[in-house]
């Protein structure tokens, strides 16, 4: 009988509309094999199929521990199954210092407990959810919070555009957009907006039937399950909305025509990086306006400064309220080229350099004939490393924590364990 009940309340739950969860990590740590496997449960189900789900026990506590030392994913997920709540808010309190800007906490209960719900609220948990729960359950739940009206978009999106042409502008943005995807453990989706002559599909070693040109010049046929196929996977947690680079028609666009796709991509997708080619038209001023964060690439010499002063004033005139461009110096130190010194580049803009990348066209060379990111070249190497550190300013993800190097460290933890 038990199980024909279960059975009907999935078929019913089933047959109520339940969208897509997004491309999201979700990390689960739980205290009961019932709350576990029901969130594991879930992950066979294909409204989960674009998300990423961890589960282990442990619970708030244990999630406490972890994020000391790791970057937090999109979602947390935490089982409380015992006390007054008193010890799950002190776990909340620890976890808040260490989480990144935008991470969303669930909670599951196992006590119907009005006070304990409303302080969760005031500490921004964003859901509770009182067990046991169906895979069913947890799956409408994530859903709902992230695809229902007035829900806040998913995705930031961050424009990458040069300062001049020639200034290695696409090449920051497909290695940013790789180190995003691969050491912040977050989707992210790069979009090559130079339509004729776009390099992300060579850069990627990809060579996609369709893309981008598809989405803009169909608008009436977007919506979330053609904007997947037409997405090429370039890694685990990466994929690719590639150029046509052909030019068997006029790429002239209206200033909203990429409105639709990029809207698209930020209801599904954490990080969408836009590479933007070196034009001013009205469409790539709208979407560098429009983007949550504006990277500038510029190499140093004159034509580039002007050229990035420009573009800095008009763009910070523009987004009052937004963070200024992050300037990228690239290039630098090319032999027996007269260059303006990046401390001075960057003062003349009134900023600071975010990165400062040298020339390597060694380096560079290579990963661009393999169809291959830095970090596969050079692994560990200083700049693979400038464009994990790129990737986290501009997300917002804290750098992880070291752990203590305490020379007391190793008694503490034998008195732990012999108190245990």
């Amino acid at each position: 009988m038990a199980a024909r009940q279960l059975d009907d309340a999935e078929g019913s739950a089933s047959s109520v509309h339940i969208a897509n969860v997004p491309r999201i990590a979700i990390q689960a740590f739980c205290e009961t094999p019932g709350v576990a496997g029901a969130i594991e449960s879930s992950t066979a189900d294909r409204r989960m199929g674009k998300a990423h789900v961890k589960v282990q026990m442990g619970g708030a506590q244990a999630a406490a521990e972890v994020y000391r030392t790791a970057a937090t994913p999109n979602l947390i997920v935490l089982e409380y199954a015992q006390g007054d709540g008193s010890a799950l808010l002190r776990s909340l309190d620890e976890l808040a210092e260490s989480c990144d800007a935008g991470t969303k906490v669930v909670i599951v209960g196992h006590v119907n407990d009005v006070a304990l719900y409303r302080e969760l609220l005031r500490r921004g948990v964003s859901d509770y959810l009182i067990a046991p729960i169906s895979a069913i359950d947890f799956i409408r739940a994530i859903s709902e919070l992230y695809t229902a009206p007035g829900a806040e978009p998913l995705g930031r999106t961050i424009s990458v555009i040069g300062a001049k042409g020639g200034v290695g502008a696409s090449t920051v943005a497909h290695n940013l957009a790789w180190s995003i995807s691969r050491a912040l453990s977050t989707a992210t989706v790069i979009a090559d907006l130079d339509l004729p002559f776009g390099t992300a599909g060579l850069d990627f070693n990809q060579d996609p039937p369709q893309g981008v040109a598809e989405a803009v010049f169909s608008p009436d046929r977007l919506d979330a399950g053609f904007l997947d196929r037409l997405l090429s996977k370039c890694a685990d947690q990466l994929s690719l909305l590639a150029a046509p680079a052909t030019l068997d028609r006029l790429y002239d666009f209206a200033e909203s025509s990429f409105d639709g796709v990029i809207d698209l991509m930020r209801a599904s997708t954490p990080c969408i990086v836009l590479d933007v080619p070196h034009q001013w038209t009205a469409w790539t001023r709208r979407i560098l306006v429009g983007s949550d964060d504006i990277v500038l690439v510029a190499s140093p010499d004159l034509a580039n400064l002007r050229n990035a002063k420009v573009l800095m004033d008009v763009l910070s005139q523009s987004r009052v309220h937004d963070r200024r461009p992050k300037l990228i110096l690239n290039m630098h130190g090319v032999p027996k080229r007269p260059e303006i010194a990046p401390a001075e580049f960057a003062k003349a803009l009134e900023c600071e350099a975010a990165a400062v990348i040298p020339f390597d066209p060694h380096l560079f060379g290579t990963a661009a004939n393999n169809g291959q990111m830095i970090a596969e070249i050079q692994a560990g190497g200083k700049i693979a490393e400038t464009f994990v550190d790129l990737a986290r300013a501009v997300v917002g993800k804290s750098e992880p924590k070291k752990a203590s190097k305490s020379l007391l460290a190793p008694l503490l933890s034998r008195l732990a364990r012999a108190k245990g």
